[in-house]
């Protein structure tokens, strides 16, 4: 008989989740809030043009919407367009709800001994709230736009959330769903997981980076074992 081949163990699967569109239905209310915004400003861009955005971090959204605009913002305008947001936001927070499967998955996670952290491009004041709606408790491991110095694209949320976890982000999953939160994830050194529920298509999603895509977090906890993650259910 062959002896069993000899190696190290291999690395336990973590995954650093996204909050918006990945854990909590939120992504248009971040839509509403931005166009209300920017009317103050009387600036009228299409809803569908800012949901292509989100995700992104607030400076980045208003970068681009000055490339696309041509409008000339000041700093105060650009201040008073994120307390704004903010504001519309947290106005909304009471219509936001749990995606299906977000709580069980983690809650499954944590069971199985499966460690995860959240990485979002919003600042705490504005997805603190989540935590309640996910049943989690205040010390849940969070990295928000306040405790780095650049969202998404970037890989910086991905990067710290990994270290929060004492972990190499290169045996992490992300999970996210938008292409901001695949491309931070591949500059990472992270394998990419896709969910539907944010709006984007899979297409858009695999052609960013995405290994599979799911159609929410519900759907990842029945079919985690593609993942290498067993017996969750």
């Amino acid at each position: 008989m062959t002896a069993p081949a000899s190696y190290s163990e291999p690395p336990a699967p973590v995954f650093l989740f996204d909050l918006d569109g990945t854990l909590i239905d939120s992504v248009y209310q971040h839509v509403i809030a931005w166009h209300a915004a920017l009317s103050r400003l009387d600036i009228d861009l299409s809803v569908w043009r800012i949901h292509r955005r989100i995700g992104m971090s607030g400076g980045l959204f208003v970068s681009a919407l000055i490339r696309e605009t041509g409008v000339t913002l000041s700093e105060a305008d650009v201040a008073m367009l994120q307390q704004a947001h903010a504001q519309g936001y947290l106005a909304q927070a009471g219509s936001v709800r749990a995606l299906p499967g977000a709580a069980q998955l983690l809650a499954a996670l944590t069971g199985h001994g499966v460690r995860w952290a959240i990485a979002t491009s919003s600042y705490r004041a504005t997805s603190g709230h989540a935590l309640s709606l996910l049943g989690l408790p205040e010390d849940t491991p969070m990295i928000t736009r306040d405790l780095v110095r650049h969202a998404k694209p970037d890989p910086d949320l991905f990067l710290a959330a990994a270290a929060l976890l004492e972990v190499d982000p290169r045996h992490a999953y992300v999970v996210g769903d938008s292409v901001w939160d695949l491309l931070a994830a591949r500059r990472a050194g992270a394998i990419g997981i896709g969910l539907l529920s944010g709006g984007y298509g899979r297409e858009e999603l695999e052609r960013a980076g995405a290994y599979r895509v799911y159609a929410d977090p519900a759907d990842l906890l029945t079919r985690a074992d593609e993942l290498g993650v067993r017996d969750l259910t």
